[in-house]
């Protein structure tokens, strides 16, 4: 009878919580991701165009505003950057396309590309005359220039070929340094040179008559070969990109941004750059403009690096470390 009883009273007990809404305890819902909320991240950049786009980006994290938290070295040459970078030093650093190439054919793939950061920066520019008009116009004339072994011996002899002229119609005497060919300017009423951004805007200062006559990127950009002319690019420590992602996707928010920022306020990103030494500020002002500063990522970087790059190799494979670099040396994102 006792049994009978503790049952009933059990069933009625039941009853009486459904009656009154009552349910087994819910379970708890999930706990959500926590808001990722920053890395420090070790930039390295060259003195000129390469380091501009960055500007907005470092005041902005020196104030807080930035989701990562970015630490910036500069320098003269990239031969003083990317042994910081190979043994994890730096973790990005903006250098010459090519030599991004090379680093990551002779490290196994320790490095990858994130972006194209600067288009061409290399301009034909005449001191005392108006004699080039277009390619055809340097035949029979000396041209001043710096870079030889690099970059810009490659794009111009590129360019030369490809706008019909044959070895010999033009003579080009390599300087070692911007300010050799100044000199150069200094000493004859009539020069013709070849010399990259800022140091157009710095010998356009010194003579006034000094003019743009031909820009390299336009000349290249009409040739429409599915190429196109890059100075510079945004390179990664293959192990930083893989373990810190969420970083890098929020670096490359912020200097996109950056890199609008300096393009659309001239003035005052002119102001960064001499901020941080990068440039003087009223040369900066006048450079910004025809700097071509980007910030490309994604699949477009990729097929236009490809571009670039395949026509350096054809010159000399060497200029990108022997072997064009397969679909691995693109940082997309994946």
């Amino acid at each position: 009878m006792k049994k009978v009883f503790a049952l009933m009273l059990s069933l009625l007990m039941v009853l009486s919580l459904c009656a009154c809404g009552g349910s087994a305890p819910a379970e708890e819902p999930p706990e959500e991701a926590a808001a990722f909320e920053g890395t420090t991240i070790r930039l390295g950049g060259l003195k000129g165009p390469t380091s501009m786009g960055m500007v907005k980006m470092l005041s902005d994290s020196e104030a807080g505003e930035t989701v990562n938290t970015y630490e910036f070295t500069m320098a003269g040459s990239a031969d003083e950057l990317t042994p910081k970078l190979l043994q994890g030093e730096l973790d990005i650093l903006a250098v010459p396309v090519n030599l991004g190439a090379i680093l990551h054919n002779n490290s196994d793939g320790a490095v990858q590309m994130l972006a194209v950061n600067t288009l061409g920066v290399i301009y034909m520019v005449e001191k005392g005359g108006e004699t080039v008009t277009d390619w055809e116009s340097l035949k029979g004339q000396t041209i001043y220039a710096t870079g030889k072994g690099s970059t810009p011996e490659y794009a111009l002899n590129f360019l030369l070929d490809q706008y019909g002229l044959a070895e010999g119609d033009v003579t080009v005497e390599w300087k070692s340094e911007p300010s050799e060919v100044v000199a150069q300017m200094a000493a004859q009423e009539h020069v013709i040179a070849m010399l990259p951004q800022p140091f157009v805007t710095v010998a356009q200062g010194k003579f006034p008559d000094l003019k743009i006559a031909l820009s390299l990127t336009e000349s290249w950009d009409a040739l429409d070969n599915g190429s196109q002319f890059i100075t510079a690019g945004l390179i990664v420590r293959t192990q930083f990109a893989q373990e810190n992602p969420e970083a890098i996707a929020a670096f490359l928010e912020e200097y996109a941004a950056s890199t609008q920022f300096i393009n659309e306020n001239v003035t005052e990103g002119a102001q960064l750059v001499g901020q941080y030494e990068i440039v003087d500020a009223a040369v900066a002002e006048k450079a910004i403009p025809y700097c071509n500063i980007v910030c490309i990522t994604g699949s477009d970087m990729a097929t236009m690096t490809t571009g670039y790059l395949q026509t350096l190799f054809d010159q000399n494979p060497k200029a990108v470390g022997g072997a064009m670099p397969g679909d691995d040396f693109f940082w997309l994102g994946e």
